[in-house]
């Protein structure tokens, strides 16, 4: 990694401007060529902010979007081509904006959910949208030409309000997580017609015994992992319930909590033991001040991790160290 010595997460820049908590975070996979890494955040204080890292080094909010949504916005996610951003809010609408001539614009509103709408995500090829609510439906949308958007299926199989939605990063294939315990994929059938091909529970060694707050893949698709009090089967590192878990492309996982640390796990590779099977790289004590809601490590720079919490800020943090040693 470059430094040598035990690995350390390091506090490199504190963002601030959200007037209320930090709900989400999402780096733009495809900010352009020469461009640094961007990053979207949002809020209780019903907007998004942009960030982007300045020649001088110090990152700044270049945009803000607001007067969209009038209620908390909970979720945000950009597509694979890094042009649009969805924005997912309790007032039930998804927003998607396009960055166009340097401003951000409201190209569309979807509207269809009951309640609030909890998670927004896109489909490794950009043509299928999916958002989840308190309402216990999954929606998926299908683009259209001119920024148009489709329903193309209603998903009911939850029991209770629905907590995220993430799709496969290569394959056409959703699954959610949700405060029934379960979480659920999703797959075409080749009809056009989605169906629950699988669903995991506490009984089919899903672990989980109360409501699942978040999952990830890894870059390759062939692991998942979700989150509640415990992180897979990675349990006894987090003091209070984990709300987020993010894979980076080197395997590593971070994890945010309610007791406000954040913890990394890496692969041992040196177990005898079949399957997987991670160890705790390290755990930040006290990387907020309040409960942390949202991990994301930086496609462009994998050893740089964003954290969002209530206490209405975001952090960058520098993984150093060896720590994949």
């Amino acid at each position: 990694m470059g430094d040598g010595g035990a690995a350390e997460l390091r506090e490199a820049h504190c963002l601030t401007g959200h007037a209320d908590r930090v709900w989400s975070l999402a780096w733009n996979p495809s900010p352009g060529a020469g461009a640094g890494p961007v990053l979207a955040s949002c809020g209780g204080d019903k907007a998004v902010r942009i960030w982007k890292r300045a020649a001088d080094g110090a990152w700044q909010c270049t945009d803000v979007l607001e007067d969209t949504h009038n209620r908390t916005v909970r979720s945000c996610a950009w597509s694979p081509d890094g042009k649009l951003l969805a924005t997912a809010s309790f007032d039930s609408t998804t927003a998607i904006w396009e960055y166009s001539g340097g401003d951000f614009e409201c190209v569309a509103t979807l509207e269809g959910h009951e309640n609030e709408v909890k998670s927004v995500s896109w489909s490794a090829s950009g043509s299928l949208l999916a958002t989840c609510s308190r309402d216990k439906s999954v929606w998926i949308w299908e683009m259209q030409p001119g920024n148009e958007f489709e329903c193309v299926a209603v998903l009911q199989g939850h029991t209770q309000d629905v907590k995220m939605v993430q799709w496969h990063p290569i394959l056409d294939i959703l699954v959610s997580v949700s405060y029934d315990n379960s979480v659920r994929v999703w797959a075409d059938d080749g009809d056009d017609e989605w169906h629950c091909v699988q669903t995991l529970t506490e009984a089919h060694n899903c672990g989980h015994s109360s409501t699942v707050w978040a999952l990830s893949f890894n870059h390759k698709g062939d692991r998942m992992v979700t989150c509640r009090r415990h992180l897979s089967t990675l349990t006894g590192y987090h003091g209070r319930t984990i709300f987020s878990a993010h894979c980076s492309s080197e395997d590593i996982i971070a994890s945010g909590a309610g007791d406000d640390a954040i913890c990394l796990f890496t692969e041992d590779k040196s177990s005898m033991v079949e399957g997987p099977l991670y160890r705790l790289l390290l755990k930040k004590e006290k990387a907020h001040d309040m409960d942390i809601n949202c991990v994301r490590w930086c496609p462009q720079n994998p050893r740089m991790l964003a954290s969002a919490s209530d206490d209405g800020t975001v952090k960058l943090w520098e993984l150093r160290g060896n720590a994949l040693d």
